[in-house]
């Protein structure tokens, strides 16, 4: 019988938000209404969850459209989370932060959010602000890039292996199968069919807190799959030394 383990243990919502906006390369910031600006590569992230938007060399905040910011407005910043695999519908999530722009560090912008949302697939969720400043981010969220590309190049045996686990109706129609995403608590695969896909989260034994747990984590998942794992995937490090 399969088991995805589904619905057990998860990041909360104020954890996901914090994890997605400590990863993000890029943002889209809509001030006053109407002006819209593509930042990249410019802003940071305090240790609370407030958003710095980094001043441009002329000392004005401004994104690739070439608009500036002004302090004292109201601004709509917007992120996505595409998956670090190529796959269909590589958008994860995407995360809203809200509030009014200030004066920040070295003539930045700060945005402290008084209105967070978060969206994952069709499911909308607001995100208390005072829990989003209290979350930090998943402790692989940093890592995760290099851990599922490492996974799809140089693993993908292993990932299909794992299907094992997932309940054989839920593989009916699958053509391929993805590392979506991992977390402490579970790695997600991605089963594409022709024209539609679902995401299975396969439940970790225990948390695992930093990325020799995880290896730790892997190997234990692959065994219930009855395979060994590999010992190239159990010793992975982010940097792609094995």
């Amino acid at each position: 019988m399969g088991d995805s383990r589904t619905g057990a243990v998860a990041n909360t919502a104020a954890e996901r938000a914090r994890s997605l906006l400590a990863t993000a390369w890029s943002c889209a910031v809509t001030a006053e209404g109407r002006r819209r600006e593509e930042l990249t590569g410019a802003h940071t992230v305090t240790e609370d969850g407030r958003l710095l938007l980094l001043a441009s060399p002329d000392g004005s905040p401004t994104g690739t459209t070439g608009g500036s910011l002004g302090r004292d407005v109201p601004c709509v910043v917007e992120f996505a989370d595409p998956a670090p695999v190529p796959m269909r519908d590589r958008i994860r999530a995407r995360l809203w932060l809200s509030g009014r722009l200030s004066a920040g560090e070295a003539g930045g912008l700060l945005l402290r959010p008084t209105r967070v949302v978060l969206r994952q697939g069709s499911d909308m969720e607001p995100v208390d602000p005072d829990a989003f400043t209290r979350a930090t981010p998943d402790p692989l969220a940093t890592a995760e890039a290099g851990l599922l590309t490492h996974l799809a190049d140089c693993h993908g045996d292993a990932v299909e292996r794992l299907t094992r686990l997932v309940d054989a109706r839920r593989l009916h129609g699958a053509i391929r199968v993805r590392p979506l995403a991992v977390d402490r608590h579970a790695l997600t695969l991605r089963l594409e069919r022709l024209r539609s896909h679902e995401d299975v989260r396969l439940l970790f034994d225990r948390p695992a807190d930093d990325v020799p747990r995880l290896g730790e984590r892997m190997r234990v998942l692959l065994a219930r799959a009855g395979t060994p794992c590999p010992r190239a995937l159990h010793r992975h490090r982010p940097d792609g030394e094995a």
